[in-house]
């Protein structure tokens, strides 16, 4: 990334919200493609005789643009800029800062290639734990927008969504699913702003090249496919977990509640409903068993699929996904060089 000591913080995360925001802007129409191929392979995996309304990102995007205009590749927009602003803002323009605390003032040379990930790994973690509410309403207005006509929607929009889930379900419940977003994010910005970092420096020790928009360029692309290349098999795990998660949700509410109402109706020396939940954790060491539980099934199901279907498996979806993820760092790069070459 651009070298710029004088760059104040606020001016770090300005240029990172504006490259994030520009990005996301330009590549939204792929994203929107590549989610109607998704949602037509579902589809069609669950009905032999469906036939295939989308062929390909191309041809995605042509099929949306005739049948449904141009502002439908556009769907969804709003509440992706509120998460690049506060997201994109915060992971991006904590980059830099970060790793200078971890390699300290006096630090002089190349930064190690581990620290560079230790600082993406960070500013990615602190940029979604902060951000958590933007990628909650973005995901539940994109499962909205999934709903067949007729279906009444619960929210009207980005901010009517996040006044309603405050309201109905506590604050709260904005950082529902923290815990595998920080892991997932925090592994995909390492891949991206690293990588980046790293062979920009490689290439710039290339004669006959130097600090222009061809060299981030090329950062930029190899930034996208080692991002896609760490983070398909990071989202197949990912998702993985949430759905364990779904599932342990159910089994302790209905086994270890019917074990609250049991012991509550028969001892009295608990003194009530959340008396009796806390020592049936303590006696029956629910969370131990559970987190072997949750582990065996990540694991396992990393197995079944290495074996079944082999690596690959891991990497199903890689070109749309690269169309999309490596034109949005390409874009997202040559926009934040730019804004601090020109702005600071």
């Amino acid at each position: 990334m651009a070298e710029r000591t004088e760059i104040s913080f606020a001016g770090r995360l300005a240029s990172s919200a504006i490259a994030a925001c520009v990005a996301e802007i330009s590549t939204l129409p792929l994203d929107t493609a590549k989610v109607r191929l998704q949602l037509q392979k579902k589809a069609s995996s669950g009905d032999a005789m469906s036939t295939s309304r989308y062929r390909g990102m191309l041809g995605t995007v042509i099929t949306i643009l005739s049948e449904e205009g141009l502002v439908a590749l556009w769907k969804g927009l709003v509440p992706g800029l509120h998460r690049q602003c506060i997201f994109g803002g915060l992971r991006i323009g904590l980059y830099e800062p970060v790793k200078a605390f971890y390699v300290g003032d006096s630090f002089v040379g190349d930064i190690p290639l581990f620290k560079k990930i230790l600082a993406g790994l960070t500013a990615g973690a602190l940029g979604i734990t902060i951000a958590n509410p933007t990628d909650l309403v973005k995901v539940r207005l994109q499962v909205e927008g999934k709903l067949p006509p007729g279906v009444p929607r619960r929210y009207l929009g980005a901010l009517d969504a996040y006044v309603k889930i405050i309201k109905q379900e506590g604050l709260g419940a904005l950082w529902t699913g923290v815990g595998p977003n920080i892991v997932r994010n925090a592994i995909v910005n390492a891949a991206e702003l690293a990588s980046y970092d790293q062979i920009k420096q490689m290439i710039l020790r290339i004669p006959g090249f130097s600090d222009d928009i061809f060299t981030h360029l090329l950062a930029g692309l190899a930034a996208g496919f080692f991002a896609v290349c760490v983070g398909s098999p990071v989202d197949v795990v990912y998702f993985s977990i949430l759905l364990i998660f779904r599932l342990i949700d159910v089994v302790f509410t209905v086994k270890y509640g019917m074990i609250v109402k049991s012991r509550m109706m028969g001892d009295p020396s608990y003194k009530n409903t959340l008396d009796c939940f806390i020592k049936t954790l303590k006696n029956e060491v629910i969370y131990k068993s559970f987190s072997c539980f949750l582990l065996s099934n990540v694991l396992s199901t990393v197995r079944v699929l290495g074996w079944l279907e082999g690596p690959l498996a891991f990497y199903k979806g890689f070109i749309p996904n690269f169309a999309r993820l490596g034109s949005w760092n390409v874009i997202m790069f040559l926009t934040l060089e730019q804004v601090i070459t020109t702005w600071w």
